[in-house]
């Protein structure tokens, strides 16, 4: 019979484990990103829209930035001065964030280049070789590489898969 920890004692159990998980742990993959790198940009079409300071790209969006992959059926791109000064970018359609040692999935997403954070909301899951998360929405820091995931009500928009909207994971265990 599984026992029940009391919803504290799971939130600290997970937050303790978070960091322990392999030698660069979940949420640490992009650790210190270079959001000043150059961000490139391949779509099926895009639209830019000057007055509004928006770029809609849509069809197969895929988008480079350094070692910082973002997939995505739609995404808008807000810039600032310029169509070159991109400040966030708002995606849709089974968004995909890759690192070289880890996988984000959501069914949305926002990369806020200024903030230097991405959240991905929506049947979240953040995959690396030495673990896995589940949950509702995730919103990692690249200044800092920490990823904090919440479950989220069940059924409501941006809630997890699991029917408790509870946060779900499994962890490696080093081998002795």
């Amino acid at each position: 019979m599984m026992r029940r920890l009391p919803l504290a004692l799971s939130v600290a159990a997970i937050l303790v484990a978070v960091p322990a998980i392999g030698q660069q742990g979940v949420g640490s993959g992009l650790k210190n990103h270079d959001t000043n790198a150059p961000v490139d940009i391949a779509s099926d079409r895009i639209e830019v829209n000057d007055r509004a300071a928006r770029a809609i790209a849509s069809g197969n969006v895929d988008i480079r930035q350094g070692r910082l992959r973002l997939q995505a059926e739609r995404v808008t791109v807000a810039y600032g001065e310029g169509a070159n000064s991109i400040e966030r970018v708002d995606a849709t359609g089974g968004v995909v964030v890759t690192s070289p040692t880890e996988t984000i999935r959501g069914n949305t997403g926002i990369y806020d280049l200024r903030a230097k954070i991405i959240t991905l909301m929506g049947n979240v899951s953040l995959r690396n070789p030495d673990g896995n998360l589940n949950g509702g929405r995730l919103v990692y820091d690249l200044n800092t590489g920490r990823a904090v995931l919440d479950g989220g009500a069940p059924g409501a928009p941006g809630s997890s898969t699991s029917p408790t909207g509870r946060v779900t994971g499994r962890f490696t265990v080093p081998q002795t």
